[in-house]
């Protein structure tokens, strides 16, 4: 079983980024509903014992509730296809609730993230050669921000295989601590 940790966007949010498909020729575009912004990727856990120990060291991390905005674009770029993402406000309590999502999992067994944290929400898919397509599409939405929405839980997600695309079923769900609120 694969699985992630995550913040799942507001219906608003969705919304909004749903509105933007159609709008790049040639892009594989992300359903709605798998519109999320990913805090850790666990990978394969496959022991039951080793997906309790994950369990409750999550269950453990404490973070005050915070405010998300969406911002800006951009593109990774991959080996076979490249990732148009949507960017996310900077907030330094976004930041501390990843790091201390990765300190528990460490503790818990898993190997540590390779990757430098970039918060954002990927929204579709782009073959490597329509770079120009991408750059004028970036440009034309790079403004793009949403209202902040108060962020009150994370989630563990598992990855389904889907037909066409990943299905990602909630697993638990972590709420942050209200009383702390940053907002």
């Amino acid at each position: 079983m694969r699985f992630f940790t995550a913040i799942e966007l507001s219906d608003d949010q969705r919304e909004q980024l749903a509105d933007l498909r159609g709008s790049l020729p040639g892009a594989t575009w992300v359903p709605p509903a798998n519109y999320h912004l990913t805090l850790r990727f666990l990978g394969e856990i496959t022991s039951r014992h080793q997906a309790e120990e994950i369990d409750l060291a999550l269950s453990r991390v404490s973070c005050a509730s915070f405010p998300l905005s969406l911002c800006g674009t951009g593109l990774f770029s991959g080996s076979r296809l490249d990732r148009l993402w949507i960017g996310v406000a900077r907030c330094e309590a976004l930041m501390q609730l990843q790091s201390r999502i990765e300190t528990a999992l460490r503790r818990a067994g898993l190997p540590p993230e390779k990757r430098r944290f970039q918060p954002h929400v990927t929204i579709a898919h782009m073959d490597p050669m329509a770079h120009d397509a991408v750059a004028r599409w970036m440009q034309n939405y790079n403004l793009l921000s949403s209202p902040p929405v108060l962020v009150t839980s994370f989630t563990l997600f598992e990855s389904l295989r889907g037909p066409d695309t990943p299905v990602y079923e909630p697993s638990a769900l972590y709420p942050l601590d209200a009383k702390a609120n940053v907002f």
